[in-house]
């Protein structure tokens, strides 16, 4: 239930002694960040009860003080989560949370701030607030990694066409392409794991720059908080946002892989390719053309990396020019923080829903390949009786020009046109065309062979098993 603040009521602040009088409202207004770090009060409370514990050894609450706060900040915890909303004089979530402390515990509340600064505890909270997001982060991405492992396991004997500069290649297994973006996205993991380590550094006990006069056990506070070590230098703890830096960017990479993956997928679905069919359920409509099926997910996937990297280059762009220490510049940067965790948020499941979904045109992908893709494969054969790969490439190359020319696939022109263009390309060079015959004489290991793909998918399964 939100509370009003009794008429004529001095307003709740953590500061202003120092001041005659009260705050313009211009200064009011653009200092006031509660409607941005709101979502911070689960980790301000947390942090703030875990201090309580900290000024028992710190001999400024006795147990049963800290005790009585604990519980009073769980009450804090329950009114906010309930709906209690901030008053207009509650500059920041801290302000807040101590505003209602107060309400449940009287002037003991006070005491609470013993030691530490807003500096500190901004930064702590959100430091847990990067921990907790980067950690539902990589469990999607490996929600994403799994619906990958699985579609390309019910494709793996399905050849489609793989393209360079856009234009078709060479033959590859469905699994293979499928598999590219598995890789992709086991970067993004591995990244988001390092980021919430960096990110698990406590600043807590730094106070406003110099650290707490009061002996708190920071250690233990690091372990009671989750966090794996403790920062070692005040200065650098209450000014360092490195860890939201690689967290924006460990998003931006992220969705620049999510980018690529809905580009291919628009691509093959579009009726030009007609590789892939969406499932109703990830498909929307237009609001003039009866017969159309938009992958609208796919396209917002695919403007995703702009957003974040203007977030990242936002944030980049407020901390180049600030001093060493806290600056209230830093009250910006988590609008571009939050804003990168909610697009990404909201973009992996409807990523990894479209995939799921979707069904495999297998006949329209391995109609695609046509013979010349296959050029190569005819050139490796002969370099296997001798030939050098240049002067196979252009005995090869002048058979896919007379093909063009005569407007036949490569494997239509006669035995004699083979030999005309070297005489080692006799009727045997024909198998060479086959596309599984190609895929088959790439079996090294990350190539698109059969038993390469299976030996991939496997590995892809063991680091899913190991997560």
């Amino acid at each position: 239930m939100k509370r009003r603040q009794p008429a004529g009521k001095k307003a709740h602040q953590l500061w202003g002694g120092r001041f005659a009088g009260g705050q313009h409202p211009a200064l009011e207004a653009v200092n006031r960040s509660i409607d941005i770090d709101f979502r911070l009060w689960p980790f301000d409370v947390r942090l703030s009860q875990a201090w309580a514990n900290a000024l028992v050894g710190a001999r400024v609450f006795s147990r049963t003080e800290a005790i009585r706060v604990r519980r009073g900040l769980g009450r804090v915890a329950k009114r906010i989560a309930s709906g209690v909303r901030p008053l207009r004089t509650d500059e920041d979530i801290h302000t807040l949370i101590d505003r209602l402390l107060h309400d449940e515990v009287g002037d003991i509340a006070s005491r609470l701030h013993t030691g530490r600064s807003r500096n500190d505890q901004v930064v702590t909270a959100s430091r847990l607030y990067v921990m907790d997001a980067l950690s539902k982060l990589e469990r999607e991405i490996v929600k994403l990694q799994r619906t990958c492992v699985a579609r390309a396991s019910s494709v793996l004997g399905v050849i489609m066409p793989a393209y360079t500069h856009l234009q078709r290649a060479q033959p590859v297994s469905v699994a293979h392409w499928l598999l590219a973006h598995f890789w992709a996205l086991d970067r993004d993991r591995v990244r988001t794991r390092a980021a919430r380590h960096s990110a698990g550094v406590m600043p807590l006990g730094s106070g406003a720059i110099a650290g707490s006069a009061f002996r708190v056990n920071r250690a233990r506070l690091a372990r009671d908080l989750g966090f794996h070590s403790i920062s070692a230098n005040s200065i650098d703890a209450v000014g360092d946002r490195d860890f939201m830096v690689e967290a924006l960017f460990s998003m931006t990479t992220l969705t620049t892989h999510l980018s690529r993956l809905a580009e291919d997928l628009i691509l093959f679905g579009s009726s030009e390719f007609g590789f892939v069919r969406f499932a109703d359920a990830f498909s929307t409509g237009s609001s003039m053309m009866p017969q159309k099926r938009n992958p609208d997910a796919l396209e917002l996937a695919r403007a995703s990396p702009a957003r974040m990297t203007g977030d990242l280059v936002t944030l980049l762009g407020t901390l180049k020019g600030t001093p060493s220490g806290y600056n209230k510049d830093f009250q910006e940067d988590k609008r571009a923080l939050f804003d990168g965790f909610d697009g990404v948020a909201l973009l992996l499941p409807a990523v990894s829903g479209t995939l799921r979904t979707l069904r495999f045109n297998r006949s329209r992908m391995l109609a695609a390949v046509s013979s010349s893709m296959m050029a190569t494969d005819l050139a490796d054969f002969l370099v296997r009786r001798g030939v050098s790969f240049r002067d196979a490439h252009h005995a090869v190359g002048s058979l896919v020009r007379q093909a063009e020319s005569a407007g036949i696939e490569l494997s239509e022109l006669p035995v004699s046109s083979l030999q005309d263009a070297h005489p080692l390309l006799s009727s045997a060079a024909r198998r060479e065309l086959s596309p599984l015959r190609s895929l088959r004489n790439r079996e090294l290991p990350g190539g698109t062979g059969p038993s390469a793909v299976s030996s991939q998918l496997a590995s892809a399964r063991e680091i899913l098993s190991d997560i």
